[in-house]
């Protein structure tokens, strides 16, 4: 029998607004859920880990990688790239594997194109105030960088009618709950094939 495709969650949001403290808690909390690690030309900040967190790669490869069709999606963010892995992806998706995705909005567009099946849920803070708040303690920018940070923010947030749901994480457990009621919600669609065999099963 063929094995069903696994489920596909990407969480996206505004930078400084918590998407990968939340990935992190969620994955605990649903630990059969697979990380789709994504590659990046930035620099590895301290306490992060090579292949958990991001696959850290110089730009030449990376862009090696863009002109061989590597990438299911990638963008270039404040001067740095990042990009999923077609390969991983499908590997995961073939083997009947949960995955969630910790990317950028555009690139989470990009594959909302390529693979409208997925669950896209975009993260925001309670408000306005709050997301300068965490953009400021982000480190040490000068205005005229932080002005472009919340310009950033406030056209992905324009973007939002696109996305499947929308979570506010004003408290982390908070937010991890919501994020794995979607999950569980999604898992459970009537029409998913795995739930229409323990359906027929009732009615043989």
């Amino acid at each position: 029998m063929k094995t069903e495709e696994g489920l596909f969650i990407v969480v996206s949001a505004p930078s400084g607004t918590g998407k990968t403290s939340i990935c992190r808690e969620f994955l605990k909390v649903y630990p059969n859920v697979k990380f789709s690690v994504s590659y990046t030309t930035r620099p590895r900040r301290p306490g992060e880990v090579h292949g958990e967190d991001y696959f850290f790669i110089s730009r030449e490869s990376f862009k090696e990688r863009i002109a061989q069709g590597e990438f299911a999606e990638w963008v270039e963010n404040y001067g740095h790239l990042y990009g999923t892995s077609r390969k991983t992806m499908k590997d995961f998706l073939d083997k009947g594997a949960d995955i969630i995705l910790d990317i950028e909005p555009r690139g989470a567009k990009t594959l909302k194109q390529s693979y409208p099946r997925g669950i896209f849920v975009f993260i925001l803070p309670p408000s306005i105030s709050e997301l300068k708040a965490r953009l400021s303690k982000r480190g040490a920018e000068d205005d005229a960088a932080m002005k472009k940070r919340l310009e950033a923010a406030m056209d992905e947030i324009r973007e939002v009618a696109w996305y499947d749901y929308v979570v506010f994480n004003d408290k982390l457990g908070r937010a991890v709950y919501y994020l794995g009621a979607i999950y569980v919600a999604e898992k459970s669609r009537r029409e998913r094939p795995a739930v229409l065999s323990k359906i027929s099963d009732f009615l043989r």
